[in-house]
This record gives structure tokens, C-alpha cells and sequence, in this order.
């Protein structure tokens, strides 16, 4: 009987493995250049089935890509949602609830790509944490978490057009704490 240690099965098994190299984003478009729509119609779907975020991103584009305003109102609505479910009793509830929502407008906000859509989401969560009396200065990790979408807006702020800073100017101001 062939006695083989660990350590080389191990290393045999590295050996075979090889992990796969990712194809640069060039590659990538290069290569779908040169495919037809039928076989882009199947990658795309593959892709799709096997990520939810992937499915979310495509569903974005193909449908709500054109109606960016309809888009946010829906984002907002949501949102208003997850606010009113908000378990107050305590303060540690308020802080996973707020992570939640603030990833899940994060994820509408990598799909949009759009900064204005940013500022407007990122006021709209701030304004809504005031409105719904969560007690800000009470717990630091939730004023840190607060500071922190307020610091994002303002550097967003400042890659938008002249005009549109000024319309969010008074909104930005009235978030300060």
C-alpha cells in the first residue's frame, strides 16, 4: 500500500488547480463586439441567473434605465416603508435597521451611476432618520453612520453642475446636526 502524506496531496492538488484568470474589461468588450445578439441575449441571461444582483442590474437597465425620476420616487417609497418597520424599542435595533436600508440604497445607487441620483437618495435617508426621531447623538456608531452619509453627499455635491448644487444647497444645510 502506497503511503502519500498530507502536505503532498495537497500540493498535488494545487498543482492540478489552476484558478482561472479574469479577462481585463478591454478583453471583455473587445469579445463581445464580435458576438452576436442571439449568443448576447444567452450571456446576459446566464449571468442573471446566477447573481440576484446581477438579475437586479439588468432588470434596471431594461426597464427603469429610462424613467430615472419614476425610479428614485420608487426607491423612496421603499425606503419610507423599511422606516415605518423600524424597531425603536432599542437603539441597537435603530443601527441594524439603518445599515439595512442605507445598503440597500447603496446597491440602487451603483446601479443608476448617476451622482445626482446619490444626493438625492443620501438627503432623502438623512431627512428621514431626522423625521423619524431617532435620537442621532444618543448612540455614536449611528452619528458616525449619519456624519458619514452627510460627508458623502457633500463630496458627490461637488461633482454636479453649478445649479444643481445651489437647488440642494438649502436641503444639505438643514441636515447639519
Amino acid at each position: 500500500m502506497i503511503r502519500i502524506s498530507v502536505v503532498k496531496v495537497i500540493k498535488i492538488a494545487s498543482a492540478i488547480f489552476v484558478p482561472m484568470r479574469s479577462a481585463t474589461i478591454h478583453e471583455l468588450k473587445q469579445e463581445l463586439l464580435n458576438t452576436h445578439a442571439a449568443e448576447l441575449t444567452e450571456l446576459c441571461l446566464r449571468l442573471a441567473k446566477y447573481k440576484k444582483e446581477n438579475k437586479e442590474l439588468l432588470t434596471y437597465l431594461l426597464f427603469e434605465a429610462h424613467d430615472q425620476q419614476g425610479y428614485v420616487q420608487s426607491i423612496k417609497k421603499e425606503v419610507d416603508e423599511q422606516f415605518a418597520e423600524i424597531n425603536k424599542s432599542n437603539l441597537y435595533y435603530v443601527k441594524k435597521t439603518l445599515r439595512k436600508i442605507l445598503r440597500n440604497i447603496n446597491t440602487h445607487i451603483r446601479y443608476t451611476g448617476s451622482a445626482q441620483v446619490t444626493v438625492e437618495l443620501l438627503i432623502y435617508f438623512c431627512q428621514s432618520i431626522k423625521e423619524a426621531g431617532i435620537p442621532i447623538q444618543k448612540n455614536p456608531i449611528i452619528a458616525n453612520l449619519y456624519k458619514g452619509q452627510v460627508q458623502k453627499i457633500n463630496k458627490t455635491l461637488l461633482t454636479l453642475h453649478e445649479d444643481l448644487q445651489y437647488d440642494y444647497a438649502k436641503e444639505i444645510a438643514d441636515l447639519e446636526v
